[in-house]
């Protein structure tokens, strides 16, 4: 078989067909909500009760009767004092209840007086509750908390196909949830090719030799799909060899439901990528019309989906970013795939604009505009650390300093 070139792909053709691939995985996990950041949730989670569940207070204060103040100044003897996680007794007309957060309103009160707005005047004994000062008029409702202002009962918290986010998480427990249902996680195979591949420990910088470099696309690769929920299986750096290509490819095909590489998928003699997936599988090599990541392979080893990238670092990057990141959350069935951009004024020039879809390296100054670094080039990864986004442009655009431009933050798309 032999693979199908084609003429330039615009990138949103290109996302949608993989995404048509990537067909949701089958298996519902229950993992500890203490465990369950950044998962996708399986099921709706639909609230068993209301939170909070019942009026309480949202201040240290007095819980009152606004009826029985008539005036700033007011003084009321204290009746209760009700702490979180105790209940009082109804409040007693022309008196006041000593009240904490979270505590619940007493049956009656209508109203909360920050401490701050109070002033003892009789402190408590054995015998007698102390009594009060309200500096202020208080207002019906004022510092109450009202039950299922947060979540009503039967309500659905958080959708089927979210992605877990701390924020979630806590919000789960609010209704009970010490175990929440979560789609399976996808299993990942990723392994470098080629001979001039080093692993930073294994030779001494002084000690390298000509032509080689040591294998960076392996760490941030990795650490990318752990960020996305992987479980990713490393394997290392395959010799430029087609018989270990093959075996490598055939061995990471058993248990995984994703190989990605980077680099090696090319026409070049050396390059054995290409001719071991078409050897076990299928294989589309699409020319991608975005600068820079312009090559970019899709096929499958028998059951597992393969992704090859390109070789270069900021390529390899922003491909994944673009390209892998939503193919990998549709696995998991999210919802939620688009990389979201936001308007920001650029503060930069860009006079020699590619005919395809650029990807600048930014970062959002003290202003609120963004910076350029200087060298846009695919091989410098330094652009990447510097930068906190990029500038998604279109093909053939120019910017001038002011035009605002769609910035899409590392942030949201990573982690």
């Amino acid at each position: 078989m032999t693979a199908r070139r084609s003429p330039l792909k615009p990138l949103d053709e290109a996302l949608d067909e993989l995404l048509g691939f990537a067909l949701t995985l089958v298996g519902i996990e229950p993992v500890s909500t203490f465990e369950a950041d950044r998962r996708v949730l399986a099921q709706d989670l639909v609230s068993a009760l209301e939170v909070p569940t019942k009026d309480n207070s949202a201040m240290d204060g007095y819980a009152v009767r606004c009826a029985d103040v008539v005036q700033a100044q007011s003084v009321l003897p204290v009746s209760q004092r009700i702490a979180a996680g105790t209940s009082g007794e109804p409040l007693a007309p022309m008196s006041a209840a000593r009240i904490f957060t979270g505590a619940p309103i007493p049956a009656g009160a209508d109203a909360v007086v920050m401490q701050e707005d109070c002033e003892l005047v009789r402190v408590k004994t054995e015998s007698d509750g102390g009594a009060v000062r309200l500096k202020v008029m208080p207002v019906p409702g004022q510092w109450i908390r009202r039950a299922g202002q947060d979540v009503r009962r039967g309500a659905v918290i958080l959708a089927k196909g979210v992605r877990l986010t701390p924020a979630a998480l806590g919000l789960a427990a609010s209704i009970g949830m010490n175990v929440l249902p979560v789609l399976r996680r996808p299993r990942v195979a990723l392994f470098s090719t080629g001979d001039e591949l080093v692993m930073p420990g294994e030779v001494l910088p002084e000690q390298m030799k000509p032509g080689t470099i040591y294998n960076s696309n392996r760490f941030f690769l990795r650490a990318l799909l752990l960020r996305l929920g992987c479980e990713v299986s490393d394997l290392g750096i395959v010799p430029d060899r087609l018989d270990a290509t093959v075996q490598a490819l055939r061995s990471a095909a058993q248990n995984h439901d994703l190989i990605l590489t980077s680099g090696g998928v090319s026409v070049g003699e050396e390059d054995h990528v290409r001719p071991a997936v078409q050897s076990l599988g299928t294989l589309d090599l699409w020319q991608i019309a975005i600068k820079p990541g312009k090559p970019f392979a899709y096929g499958r080893v028998q059951n597992a989906h393969f992704i090859g990238l390109p070789g270069n670092p900021v390529s390899s990057f922003i491909t994944f970013l673009l390209l892998v990141r939503p193919f990998l959350l549709r696995l998991q069935g999210a919802t939620e795939l688009a990389s979201r951009s936001i308007a920001v004024p650029a503060h930069f020039k860009w006079s020699k604009p590619d005919q395809r879809r650029e990807f600048l390296r930014v970062k959002r100054n003290a202003d609120g505009g963004l910076d350029l670094f200087p060298n846009q080039s695919s091989g410098v990864l330094t652009s990447a650390v510097w930068g906190d986004g990029l500038v998604d442009n279109p093909p053939g655009h120019t910017i001038a300093f002011g035009d605002v431009v769609r910035f899409i933050s590392f942030s949201k798309v990573i982690g």
